[in-house]
């Protein structure tokens, strides 16, 4: 196996913002992608993460293989690429490490063990939504850390024409509401939808606008909410997160 990306920050970045969730996962490689399927310790949220065959300037796959790995670890390694460096991934089945060679104006070649984790094969599930939203997802970023400051819980409400994105506390409250416009755009069926859920993973999840400009927000109530992230024909960066429930 032996996979360069020229454009590292895909790998980079989409590592950090899954390591704020989860700590260790399995690499799921094949002849098309790279993919990780994971749940956070609490089962509120899941990841999906696709990095495509095509985002690589060379992708040699010769069978499918699964790597374990710490993602802290992962993470230090590559903190330490350069905005033009080349990243290449190698898997060292002799010594069951994987080889990460960073080349810019120098070489650097880091070793990272691999570890054994319980092979719980995760599933994603069928979901099925009355509301889609797109949305650019620094704008989506900077509604969640608005209403942040007001409670620990966020209320998303899709009508025909507005979104708003709602929190509320004991004694204060906060609304941001984005008309739908070419930069908002709001697929709903039936009059409106309401749904409730955690601030602290959102403020988490909404960093993948990192890697994409657009964000698409799909809820219910009571259901969960599917936020994807994508890069066309590159990066597909998905998270999965149960509703909030009001202890009564």
């Amino acid at each position: 196996m032996r996979l360069t990306l020229a454009e590292s920050r895909l790998l980079k970045d989409s590592i950090g913002i899954i390591s704020e969730l989860v700590s260790e996962v399995n690499f799921k490689i094949d002849k098309d992608k790279i993919e990780i399927i994971a749940v956070d310790p609490a089962n509120v949220v899941m990841v999906v993460f696709k990095l495509l065959g095509s985002a690589f300037i060379e992708y040699d796959v010769k069978k499918e293989c699964n790597i374990a790995v710490s993602l802290d670890s992962l993470k230090q390694i590559l903190r330490r690429v350069k905005p033009t460096d080349t990243l290449t991934l190698e898997l060292d089945e002799e010594k069951n490490r994987l080889k990460v060679v960073l080349k810019g104006d120098s070489h650097r070649t880091f070793n990272l063990s691999l570890i054994d984790i319980e092979d719980r094969e995760q599933k994603v599930p069928v979901l099925d939504f009355p509301v889609k939203v797109e949305i650019n997802s620094q704008v989506l970023e900077e509604a969640i850390e608005d209403v942040s400051i007001i409670a620990e819980s966020v209320t998303l409400n899709a009508a025909k024409d507005r979104f708003f994105i709602e929190s509320e506390g004991n004694f204060s409250d906060a609304n941001v509401e984005l008309r739908k416009d070419e930069e908002t755009l709001i697929e709903l069926t039936g009059d409106s939808v309401r749904a409730k859920y955690s601030i602290e993973y959102l403020k988490k999840i909404v960093k993948g606008g990192k890697l994409a400009d657009k964000a698409t927000i799909q809820f219910n109530k009571d259901y969960p909410l599917k936020i994807d992230f994508k890069v066309l024909n590159k990066l597909d960066l998905a998270f999965i997160l149960a509703p909030r429930v009001d202890n009564i």
